[in-house]
C-alpha cells in the first residue's frame, strides 16, 4: 500500500496494511542534531510531505528566529528568545493598546507575494499524503498581537476591540486558505493552543459564540476543495472535543495524555482520526524507551483495540530534551500494528 492511500484509508476508518507515521521536530533539533535527525528520517520515513510553500517578506520582520536573543515577527511584535532553538514569547505586542488598532495595517505582501506552484508538481510526482501548513491561528495571533495577559483581560471584560481585531485575522486567513484550496494538497493544516494542564483557557460557551464559527468557514473550505482537514491544539481541550468532530476537522493532533485519551477514543474514534500524540511532557524527555512503548501500546489499545478500527497516525514530537532511542522506540513499537 502506497502513503497516500494509507493516509487517506487512514482518514475515512479504512483497513490498512500498517499505521502511518509521521515525526515533528522542533527547531533545536534541526539545529543542533542534523544527523540524529537524518538518521531517524531514514529508518522511519513519513507517510506526510509538507507542502513546500513561499511565503513574502513581511515588512515587520527583522532580526534572526530561534536564537537568544529579541526579534520583531511577520505581525510586529517583539520577541524574546531564551534559549536557542525556541520560537520565543511576546514582550512588546504590536497591539499594545487598542489604539494602536486604527493605524495597523496587516502584512498582506506575504500573501501578495506568495508563492505555492510548487505543490501541484510535488503531489504529481510523490506518493506521500502532501499537507498544507498555514499561518491560520486566530486565537494565538490574538495573544501575539495584544499579548496573552491583555487579551485574556480583553475577553473577560467583553472589549470590542477584539471582535473587530479578530474579524481582520478571519479575512487575512481566509485570503491565504482560499489560494491554498487551489493546489493539489490532499490536506490543509491550522493550529491554535487552547488548553491549559486541566481546562480550556476560556468559557467553552465564549469559544463557542466567538471562534467555533471561524473554524466551521475553514473547515467548510477546506472540505469543498476536497481537501481533509487537519488541526492541533495543545492543552486540556476536552470539552471543545465534539465542537472539532462536529464542524469536520478530519485528524486532530492534541495532548492525549493530558486528557482521558480512552474515553475521547471510544466517543470519538469513529467520526475523527486521532493524529498522534505521545506524551510529550514526561514521557518522551524524562521516560525509559521502555515505558514509551508503553505509551505507545495505550494510545493503539485506545483508537484500535478490539473493535479493529483505524483512525490514528503514529505521530510525535521530536523536543531539545528527547532521547533519541526515545523517538526510535515509538516508531519501532508503532510498527508492531
Amino acid at each position: 500500500m502506497k502513503p497516500r492511500e494509507r493516509m487517506i484509508r487512514t482518514l475515512a476508518h479504512e483497513a490498512v496494511d500498517a499505521v502511518p507515521r509521521q515525526l515533528w521536530n522542533l527547531s533545536g533539533v534541526r539545529m543542533f542534531r542534523p544527523q540524529e535527525l537524518e538518521e531517524v528520517r531514514a529508518r522511519y520515513p513519513s507517510e506526510i510531505e509538507w507542502a513546500p510553500s513561499r511565503y513574502g517578506t513581511s515588512r515587520y520582520l527583522r532580526g534572526e528566529k530561534n536564537v537568544v536573543g529579541s526579534f520583531v515577527d511577520e505581525f510586529g511584535s517583539v520577541r524574546t528568545v531564551a534559549q536557542a532553538g525556541v520560537s520565543g514569547e511576546v514582550t512588546k505586542p504590536v497591539l499594545a493598546s487598542w489604539d494602536d488598532l486604527d493605524g495597523y495595517e496587516f502584512p498582506w505582501e506575504m500573501l501578495e507575494n506568495a508563492d505555492f506552484s510548487a505543490i501541484d508538481p510535488l503531489c504529481a510526482a510523490t506518493d506521500r499524503f502532501v499537507l498544507a501548513g498555514t499561518w491560520i491561528r486566530p486565537f494565538e495571533r490574538l495573544q501575539f498581537m495584544r499579548g496573552t495577559e491583555n487579551l485574556l483581560v480583553d475577553l473577560a471584560l467583553g472589549e470590542p476591540g477584539v471582535e473587530r481585531l479578530l474579524s481582520e485575522i478571519h479575512r487575512f486567513n481566509l485570503a491565504e486558505l482560499d489560494a491554498l484550496c487551489k493546489t493539489r494538497a490532499d490536506g490543509i493544516f491550522f493550529m491554535d493552543d487552547w488548553g491549559s494542564q486541566r481546562a480550556l483557557l476560556v468559557d467553552p460557551a465564549l469559544w463557542r459564540t466567538l471562534f467555533r464559527p471561524l473554524y466551521k468557514e475553514y473547515c467548510e473550505r477546506i472540505r469543498n476543495s476536497g481537501k481533509f482537514v487537519f488541526m492541533h491544539s495543545d492543552g486540556h481541550i476536552e470539552s471543545i472535543y465534539p465542537d472539532l468532530v462536529d464542524i469536520g476537522v478530519s485528524a486532530l493532533n492534541s495532548q492525549l495524555f493530558c486528557m482521558d485519551l480512552e474515553a475521547l477514543a471510544l466517543r470519538y474514534g469513529d467520526r475523527m482520526t486521532f493524529w498522534g500524540e505521545i506524551d510529550r511532557q514526561h514521557l518522551l524527555p524524562f521516560g525509559t524507551p521502555e515505558e514509551v512503548r508503553a505509551g505507545v501500546d495505550r494510545v493503539a489499545r485506545a483508537t484500535i483495540g478490539r473493535r479493529g478500527r483505524t483512525g490514528v497516525i503514529a505521530q510525535c514530537e521530536w523536543g531539545n530534551d528527547v532521547p533519541k532511542e526515545n523517538i526510535e522506540a515509538v516508531f519501532d513499537q508503532w510498527s508492531r500494528y
